[in-house]
């Protein structure tokens, strides 16, 4: 029995741990910068078991951030797939620059890949440069190690690690897989303790329309390959529902010049309806369900310069 003297003492729930043990939930933003294709999208793909993030040839595919929430055991990891990091011309360039930038300052932890084939380019030196003069520390992610030799390999981590702004440096393959586990076990003990920020089920942030736009974007890309210029964009216009569980979905693929739709549409149209076919397969296997999607080639002259693409597209126009 307690006395008066002696105040009972509050013991937790037998379901919730000490912080400082290791099965203490934790929770995190990892960003993943990089040159442009430098492998982050298709390592965000493999980390999260899904098609988050769109991959094509192209560079400076991916146009703004995207996130994707990984549970693993008692953490919940939000990796940000930033867009490459590159020398800005433009008003997208600049805005997708920003972005990524802006990723990186809001994360927890930095993941620097770096295509170990192409080595330290002009644009990996710029990413170094940037997080020295912010003071940001990074972990270093070789990837595409299976295209290099070790000898060089070991050279270039070697180089990159006198830099002075990484933690940890991991060799890995994005693609097959190779390291990526070590990567993740390493990042996990580093996230904050606290409380998950999404439903265990959920895998992105990204709006269906969204998603939907990127997933017809990218096989713009793919089926194109360099016939058509950068500067091309998809938006989701419609998303109509159905009673038995399909979906219709409209949208725009805009174009800068009269001679750039008549590459999309192609000859009779086939060019745009091959798009469109890879595409519904596509989202049909993300939605788990039957799509009608109907794809529309429209002229807008300037779109890259235009407050109303930035926003659907989630830049800051005023970058």
């Amino acid at each position: 029995m307690t006395s008066p003297e002696t105040p009972p003492v509050a013991m937790p729930p037998a379901d919730t741990p000490p912080a400082d043990t290791p099965s203490a939930t934790r929770c995190g933003y990892v960003a993943l910068l990089g040159a442009p294709n430098a492998g982050k999208s298709t390592l965000l793909n493999r980390l999260i078991g899904a098609k988050i993030s769109i991959v094509s040839p192209k560079v400076q595919t991916t146009r703004t951030r995207v996130l994707g929430i990984l549970v693993k055991d008692a953490a919940q990891i939000i990796f940000v797939d930033t867009p490459g990091i590159f020398e800005p011309r433009r008003r997208l360039d600049r805005a997708m620059v920003a972005a990524a930038w802006v990723g990186a300052a809001d994360a927890d932890r930095v993941v620097l890949l770096v295509d170990a084939a192409h080595g330290i380019d002009a644009d990996t030196r710029r990413i170094i440069d940037g997080l020295k003069t912010t003071g940001r520390r990074a972990v270093l992610a070789l990837n595409k190690v299976d295209l290099v030799r070790p000898e060089s390999l070991l050279a270039l981590a070697q180089t990159l690690d006198a830099e002075g702004v990484f933690d940890k440096v991991f060799m890995i393959s994005g693609l097959k897989g190779g390291g990526v586990d070590d990567l993740l076990a390493a990042l996990i003990p580093e996230l904050p303790i606290g409380p998950w920020l999404f439903p265990e089920d959920q895998l992105s942030d990204m709006p269906e329309r969204l998603l939907a736009a990127e997933v017809t974007r990218e096989q713009v890309f793919l089926q194109l390959h360099d016939e058509l210029p950068y500067a091309t964009t998809v938006e989701t216009e419609s998303w109509e529902e159905f009673a038995d569980g399909s979906v219709k979905i409209t949208q725009a693929i805009f174009v800068q010049r009269p001679s750039q739709k008549a590459i999309v549409l192609g000859k009779g149209g086939r060019q745009v309806k091959r798009i469109g076919e890879r595409a519904r397969l596509e989202l049909e296997r993300m939605v788990d369900r039957r799509v009608h999607l109907f794809l529309f080639v429209k002229v807008r002259e300037g779109w890259v310069d235009e407050r109303e693409r930035f926003d659907a597209i989630g830049l800051e126009w005023q970058s």
